[in-house]
């Protein structure tokens, strides 16, 4: 079978476009490592998705845009696309399940998180080490736990950790946060969480499990040893491309670069979301674009195919 179109990854922007194609009549298959959702799916709470003044929790938010990608007749399964190459007018797609065929491809796989890649982080990842944690918060109860990053993730995951931990320190390089003001506010406001900035972790120790971190001062350079429990991570991101790596253009970062139609430079490949090159990575901006890439590629199949 040959797919009208293949979206690698169900994240916001992937999913708007499922829902979309799918709604126009369009045979699509969504492959996503964790089956739908994306990162947007393990943050605890979204509070800047229009329409919802006290927050939506992101496990209902990406539920709802994967029931209804369904519904419209999109096929969600669980798989990683390894490679995506292009045969003629037609598109390959190399999973780890084998391959398909689409006539468009929607690139939508997001990014990874980066790794401080100081002494002891590798040995304790799974053992204090997360960068998720609505998955693994509640792990820590009445333990202390550090968060490092300064953008709206490390505040809003912060604030969700002080629900369980006994005291959340909160780690950032600069001397203020890259969060929205609502955002710093309410950690401001919680008594839970300590601030430390001009800070980072220069490394991690213990024994069979994670037990404290060295803080450095970046103005002073004094260090200090706490002792914490966890360490969650959110100090940015690597756009996974790779797979497309050889039909679309990248930034210098390793970003897609799109038209203003989300199209690449290969016809027929779309890029939507996180993983492509834009100046706002949100819910809101992946929506719009997976929005304008399903129109996109409607258009593209009549006009081409």
């Amino acid at each position: 079978m040959i797919y009208d179109v293949v979206i690698g990854g169900g994240g916001p922007g992937g999913l708007t476009s499922a829902i979309y194609t799918a709604r126009a009549g369009l045979s699509v298959k969504v492959l996503d490592p964790m089956g739908g959702g994306g990162q947007a799916g393990v943050v605890d709470m979204i509070y800047n998705y229009p329409g919802f003044p006290k927050g939506v929790p992101g496990i209902e938010l990406m539920g709802s845009m994967i029931e209804q990608a369904v519904g419209f007749g999109a096929e969600i399964s669980f798989g990683e696309i390894r490679m995506v190459n292009k045969q003629d007018n037609h598109f390959i797609i190399e999973t780890d399940n084998g391959d398909l065929q689409a006539k468009t491809v929607i690139w939508a796989a997001g990014t990874t998180p980066k790794r401080l890649n100081v002494p002891g982080e590798d040995r304790f990842i799974g053992k204090g080490v997360s960068f998720c944690a609505t998955c693994d918060g509640p792990l820590f109860r009445d333990k202390v736990v550090a968060v490092v990053g300064g953008g709206d993730s490390a505040l809003t995951e912060a604030e969700f950790l002080a629900r369980f931990a006994k005291e959340v320190v909160l780690v950032h390089r600069r001397d203020e946060f890259r969060a929205g003001l609502a955002s710093v506010r309410r950690i401001e406001k919680n008594p839970k969480i300590s601030i430390r900035l001009n800070s980072v972790i220069d490394s991690m120790s213990g024994t069979d499990k994670l037990e404290n971190v060295l803080i450095r001062d970046v103005k002073t350079g004094k260090t200090q040893e706490i002792p914490v429990d966890g360490v969650f991570l959110y100090v940015g991101s690597t756009p996974n491309s790779k797979p497309v790596s050889g039909l679309a253009s990248l930034s210098d970062n390793g970003y897609v670069k799109v038209r203003e139609d989300m199209s690449t430079e290969t016809p027929g490949l779309f890029a939507v979301g996180d993983v492509r090159e834009k100046i706002l990575r949100q819910v809101t901006t992946a929506v719009g674009d997976g929005a304008v890439a399903a129109w996109a590629v409607e258009k593209y199949i009549t006009e081409n195919l």
